[in-house]
């Protein structure tokens, strides 16, 4: 029941150089390359986790590469894998160094001040068996205060069949635990912490830290439950007269309980605070209390079938008395010739003569007395095999007993009469029960001091939880067939003098039970309050819960002092509970609650098969510990429906607390395969049919651009994506660096590390990539292909608008932004194109009104429909509210499509506001022609800047001079100077100028500027104050000669506004109107 755990002290490293430093926690296994750091002379080093490793991974080179390692591989006939060789080592060296190296995993090692004043270590060395290292503690730790002070009361209530299920049930539930722990304990080597250090590196440190803290509270309240029994022993059996409260009401027992707890715990905190090495060597001296006691026992069994003890029980009619007050069972004695009342009598009548008036039930039923033991062979155990459950206050009456019923007596009865102190239920008894098959962690937990722990482990804890069971057992049988079930159902023995019910079945006195059991249970505390705080050390040096890292520290040998306060502080909560029966129930949540997800634990490592799992005990299978881990859960709420409850939320609150606000570890736990593998299965899933319209969400490909420094340029594109996707379904950061990966790999890392803290800083939830390729272009194309895996593939890219193509000087970013565009239509992928990227609200930002205003031109799946809906969740976005607007033609029903347009708004369960513009055909504007001439001229001139530098300046200058000086006719005469130019207008000239200007340009593109112009028209005359504006994107031309004409179009449409999203389908439907 109460648990040891590997005393690690600690040592600062000393300044000196030295390299001695002692173990910190010894939480974090030792990888082999920290091994080949360490000098062939110094092996006594070993790292802790307060070491500054944030990532808790091993070191990759096993070897430092200094001149030493060098002169290793001198002369020697590996030259093929010299390059190797700084960071790999032969196999030879390998074999070596592990050889020499012994002391990996300190034991437990006490440090204390010698009498010179001087330091000393003293640590047992790896010499300990099977029998004195493991079997021999868990019988310690197994059985105890349970045993002698309740089992008898268990047999008598829950009869034999019924004790007979409840330890079955218990012992089968820690048998299948500890097959799951000595797997796991197999796999590796456990350091201090034992269940805690199992759990965290198989299950993770969320998991690992709840339950690790719900294992030292049940620890702390366990040893609450052994001081309590200690106390119960004392107060009642040894010194019943010490007691400060007087009286027989309810408080009088707990109160002094209360006092007497508070101060045995006192003492004992100062044993521990002055030194374990006192405990540990009083703890074969409370082992032997224990197996005396038991011995006993048997010894009294057997001793009933020659000759049974002699302990009465008076019985009055058939409800039992407490015998301490009298000695006759009669009301009427004999004493020279003259009847005289017995002590007995002067309980139920009001005076001591004859005729005095007495109770009604005392008057009509007779007193009779039995024997307390009839014997083994007595043929009592008929009597018991059925239980006698009672609720509380209850008298406990003999079943096959004659007895006339009455009233209620009018007497102090609880004086005389035996009582149910409490309500009892079969879940009850399982509750209490349970604690006293704990502790099968005992031989894990001393893994460091093994000679060979692989194979103690398994034997030892196994064998001493079949022995434990066996004794159990033969007691629930051997109890339930030599005692009297009235003597059984007395919880603590008043109907036998105050002597333990189990201590007048022992051999030869029942003062060795007392004693015994008195030891045993003062042992159990000791080594709680040992074992408590350094599991709460190993869980504060582990550094996963923040506010507990106060209690890694302790005093300078290591002593965990500010743990043993909390633990102190802790454990009088349960004493001021002060019942026994109370506090069994919570520690039996805490401790059903580890063994679960030990099992857990086992069952998902065997499942996972990871390559790590190799365990040395084969004898498990997942089977085993889901029926294991079911068990367990079955009695939790078997135990305690409401406990259960209050149990998991607290470890739920501490799983939620590490997982926001502890520090972030990689221990290569199970929970993180059991993801892998999930998501490995949901994406073979995804891939076997294609999605459907309903479940269809945007998965966002992010391009962002980065600056010099490799920083974010525009952080408010992860902040619209956070926005547009509220944590859900799939984000990709990306960016792109132009070189070549070997050149850039270092850029590239802080590339990445840059995009995953803007990420955090924006709360944007998704996977950074950063890309390096020989142009933007071809890397762009590469994300767009190949970002994503099966199934969970990104349908939809968000870039920001080029704002400086104008100004560049060259096409170059014009070409990739179009060319994006056309592969991202040809993936049949959406598109989203941020103008003014920068003036979008942030994540803290909150719009107090204004409207989305909507822009449906063409049907491009309903994209431009689900887009305001997705924002609108968010907090950002939630007051504002969304318009819908169309354009009619001349020929189109204005009234009918507004009709037809909200009814599909309808269907769509949107809430929006619909209008329809219309845009009827009108002449195109001498606006829209020159603004078309511009365009050309600026793209005529991009084209010739290709040609040498000479040429360029010669071709700038004729446009300039087609711009300025061409609208006049210059007459040139054969001899006049070339310098000299003669511009005479008139105003017919200048208008047929302008017409064959006009008619130069392409037809095309001035329809097309003239719809870019007259839609912007309307879109600012209607959206000029909204807070965002939705549009259709329009395809880009197939000639790329046109390139530079689209972003002109392009332009012209959103001139004028101030937040715009350029909108392009990615030609399937993306919203339905069916459920």
């Amino acid at each position: 029941m109460p648990t040891n755990f590997t005393v690690v002290p600690v040592e600062d490293v000393k300044a000196s150089g030295s390299g001695e430093a002692t173990a910190e926690g010894s939480s974090k296994p030792i990888s082999l390359g920290k091994i080949f750091r360490e000098n062939d002379d110094d092996v006594d080093t070993l790292q802790g986790p307060d070491s500054g490793d944030e990532s808790q991974k091993e070191s990759t080179p096993f070897f430092d590469s200094d001149n030493d390692t060098k002169n290793y591989y001198d002369d020697k006939n590996m030259a093929l894998y010299e390059e190797e060789m700084d960071s790999t080592p032969m196999v030879s060296s390998l074999l070596n160094k592990l050889s020499n190296y012994t002391n990996l995993f300190p034991g437990v090692c006490e440090h204390e001040e010698t009498e010179d004043g001087e330091r000393a270590a003293l640590c047992k060395s790896f010499d300990m068996g099977t029998f004195i290292g493991v079997f021999l503690p868990c019988l310690q730790n197994i059985l105890g205060v349970i045993l002698f002070l309740r089992l008898t009361w268990i047999v008598g209530t829950a009869g034999i069949l019924g004790s007979f299920a409840i330890v079955f049930m218990c012992c089968v539930c820690t048998l299948l635990t500890a097959i799951s722990m000595s797997a796991i304990a197999t796999n590796g080597v456990v350091p201090a912490g034992g269940a805690y250090y199992m759990i965290s590196r198989s299950l993770g440190p969320e998991f690992g830290g709840a339950v690790g803290l719900c294992f030292y509270l049940g620890t702390t309240f366990a040893g609450s439950l052994y001081i309590l029994g200690t106390i119960e022993i004392l107060l009642i059996y040894i010194v019943p007269t010490a007691t400060v409260f007087k009286g027989h009401d309810g408080d009088a027992m707990p109160n002094n309980m209360r006092i007497y707890g508070t101060c045995c715990l006192a003492l004992m905190a100062l044993v521990v605070f002055v030194g374990v090495k006192y405990v540990n060597k009083l703890a074969l001296v409370f082992l032997s209390c224990v197996i005396l006691s038991i011995m006993a026992t048997y010894a009294g069994v057997i001793r009933t079938i020659i000759e049974p003890p002699e302990f009465n029980v008076c019985l009055l009619g058939n409800r039992s008395l407490k015998n301490e007050n009298f000695e006759v069972c009669a009301k009427k004695e004999v004493i020279k010739n003259t009847t005289i009342t017995t002590e007995l009598w002067n309980h139920f009548c009001n005076s001591k003569h004859l005729n005095a008036t007495c109770d009604d039930y005392f008057t009509l039923n007779e007193l009779t007395e039995i024997q307390a033991i009839p014997g083994l062979l007595s043929g009592v155990i008929k009597d018991n095999l059925w239980g006698e459950y009672a609720p509380a206050g209850m008298t406990i009456e003999k079943k096959n007993q004659s007895s006339v019923p009455t009233q209620e007596p009018t007497t102090d009865r609880d004086d005389i009469y035996l009582f149910n102190d409490i309500n009892t239920y079969f879940t009850l008894l399982v509750g209490i029960y349970f604690p006293s098959v704990t502790g099968i962690m005992a031989g894990s937990n001393r893994s460091g001091d093994l000679r060979d722990a692989k194979r103690s482990i398994p034997i030892g804890t196994i064998l001493a939880i079949l022995t434990t069971s066996f004794i159990y057992i033969s007691c629930v049988v051997l109890f339930g067939a030599c005692i009297e079930g009235v003597v059984l159902r007395d919880k603590f023995g008043y109907s036998v003098k105050k002597n333990p019910v189990i201590g007048i079945l022992a051999w030869p006195s029942p003062w060795v039970i007392v004693i015994g059991s008195f030891f045993s249970c003062s042992g159990a505390g000791l080594q709680s309050l040992t074992g408590a705080p350094r599991l709460l050390q190993a869980i504060a040096r582990d550094g996963i819960v923040p506010f507990l890292r106060v209690f890694g520290h302790g005093k300078a040998n290591g002593e965990p002092t500010w743990a043993l306060l909390l633990t102190v502080g802790i454990c009088e909560i349960g004493i001021l509970i002060a019942s026994l029966d109370a506090v069994a129930p919570i520690l039996s949540m805490f401790f059903l609650m580890c063994y679960l997800f030990v099992n857990l634990a086992c069952a998902i490592q065997t499942l996972l098969r990871t390559p790590n799992w190799r365990p040395r005990f084969r004898f498990y299978h997942w089977t085993l510990s889901f029926l294991g881990m079911s068990l367990c859960l079955s009695l939790m709420f078997i135990c305690s429906w409401y406990y259960a409850l209050v149990a998991i939320v607290i470890a739920g609150c501490i799983y939620k607390y590490i997982e926001y606000r502890g520090a972030v570890k990689e221990w290569g736990d199970g929970i993180r395969g059991l993801s892998l593998n999930a998501a490995r299965y949901a994406l073979i899933r995804l891939e076997e049919s294609p999605l459907h319209t309903k479940n269809w969400r945007p998965q966002i490909l992010v391009m962002c651009k980065l600056d010099s420094d490799l920083a974010v340029k525009h952080p408010r594109l992860l902040s619209f994506t956070t926005q547009l996707k509220a944590g859900k379904g799939l984000t990709i950061v990306s960016t792109v660096l132009e070189g070549t990966f070997m050149t850039r790999e270092d850029e590239a890392k802080t590339a990445e590390q840059n995009l995953k803290a803007a990420m955090v800083a924006e709360r944007t939830k998704g996977f950074s990539h950063a890309v390096v390729s020989s142009n933007l272009r071809d890397g762009f194309s590469i994300l767009i292909q190949s970002a994503g895996l099966g199934g969970m593939k990104h349908n939809t890219v968000l870039m920001a608008w080029p704002v400086t193509w104008r100004q560049a000087q060259n096409s170059t970013a014009t070409r990739n932004f179009i060319e994006t565009v056309r592969e991202t239509t040809a993936a049949n992928q959406a598109l989203l194109v941020a103008k003014n990227i920068d003036s979008f609200p942030g994540n803290q930002q909150r719009l107090e009104g204004g409207t989305i205003d909507v822009w449906w031109i063409v049907h491009d799946g309903g994209l431009l429909m689900l887009l305001p809906f997705l924002l609108s969740q968010h907090k950002v976005w939630r007051k504002c509210k969304m318009r819908v607007f169309t354009v009619a033609q001349l020929n189109d029903n204005s009234i009918q499509m507004k009709k037809d347009l909200q009814m599909f708004i309808y269907h769509l369960r949107l809430d929006a506001k619909v209008e329809v513009v219309e845009m009827h055909d009108s002449d195109i504007s001498a606006f829209t022609y020159e603004k078309t001439l511009r365009m050309e001229q600026r793209t005529e001139m991009l084209k010739q800047m290709q040609l040498s530098r000479t040429e360029r300046e010669r071709e700038a200058q004729l446009i300039h001079d087609r711009n300025t000086a061409s609208h006049s006719t210059s007459d040139r005469e054969a001899g006049a100077s070339p310098e000299r130019v003669h511009m005479t207008w008139t105003k017919e000239k200048l208008l047929n100028e302008k017409n064959r200007q006009r008619e130069s340009i392409g037809q095309s593109n001035v329809r097309r500027m003239h719809t870019a112009v007259k839609l912007n028209e309307v879109v600012v005359k209607k959206s000029r104050d909204s807070q965002l504006v939705l549009l259709n994107m329009p395809g880009p031309p197939k000639n790329m000669k046109g390139d530079a004409n689209y972003m002109e179009f392009l332009e012209a449409l959103m001139e004028g506004l101030d937040r715009v999203l350029l909108v392009r389908g990615g030609g399937r439907e993306v919203i339905t109107i069916y459920s």
